[in-house]
């Protein structure tokens, strides 16, 4: 996925009220953009970082400019919550998820569970309904070591347990993290930080509910889904 029209560089100065940042471009101005990451983004607020905006030319916006990247631990993170269902539709076209770009047809967005909708419905004749949930994944703290969540998630621990449902409904379920940062080679659940998630994913797990992660390449010029690597947590559960 190329970045039309390409990003600006800039030095992060804050990130505010979860919805806004200031930052200073090249030519020393000082500008507030949109922030389309609602989390914590825990690791990826440090004043001064480097960083690269998205700027929407035209309309209406009221702040045309917004957060795509930022530099840390001398890695690009991608922090645009937008990103992973397409960055994820793009490695299914590649093969890059076991058998799921062997489905007839797809769809986006579609009603299931409880007032919730699935990223990605997967249908074929004869393989019947994969539901494929995806999160968004940008935390690290250890060397290779990608974790999710960086926080509280009620209403991801909301998708486990309606995944779970859909396998017992005879269905295919899949979870996949699309991890926004190329320093990594597995994933972890950061249970600490939400151990009632946690405990959701370990019951999914148990009801028969699929895992995977996908580590993403980052450059300046693009972003594109890379390859799969391990979640520790999944043993039997891994998509094939």
């Amino acid at each position: 996925m190329l970045f039309d029209p390409p990003l600006v560089p800039a030095t992060l100065i804050r990130r505010y009220k979860r919805f806004l940042f200031d930052a200073e471009l090249e030519s020393g101005e000082l500008i507030t953009g949109s922030c389309p990451n609602t989390g914590s983004m825990r690791g990826l607020t440090t004043p001064g970082s480097r960083c690269y905006l998205t700027r929407h030319s035209g309309g209406t916006r009221k702040y045309p400019h917004a957060l795509e990247l930022v530099q840390a631990d001398n890695t690009l993170v991608g922090i645009n919550t937008g990103r992973p269902n397409r960055l994820v539709e793009d490695a299914i076209e590649e093969g890059l998820i076991g058998s799921l770009g062997t489905y007839a047809e797809r769809k986006r967005e579609q009603k299931y569970g409880v007032n919730s909708r699935i990223d990605i419905l997967l249908q074929d004749p004869e393989k019947g309904l994969a539901y494929v949930e995806v999160k968004n994944v940008h935390f690290r703290r250890h060397e290779g070591l990608a974790e999710f969540p960086d926080s509280v998630t009620t209403r991801g621990a909301k998708h486990l347990e309606e995944l779970g449902d859909m396998v017992e409904a005879g269905h295919r379920a899949i979870m996949v993290y699309l991890i926004q940062r190329g320093d990594v080679d597995r994933l972890r659940l950061c249970r600490e930080l939400d151990p009632a998630y946690a405990s959701a994913f370990d019951r999914a797990m148990s009801r028969g509910v699929e895992a995977c992660a996908i580590r993403c390449d980052i450059t300046p010029e693009q972003i594109r889904a890379e390859t799969m690597v391990p979640v520790e947590e999944t043993r039997l559960n891994s998509v094939s």
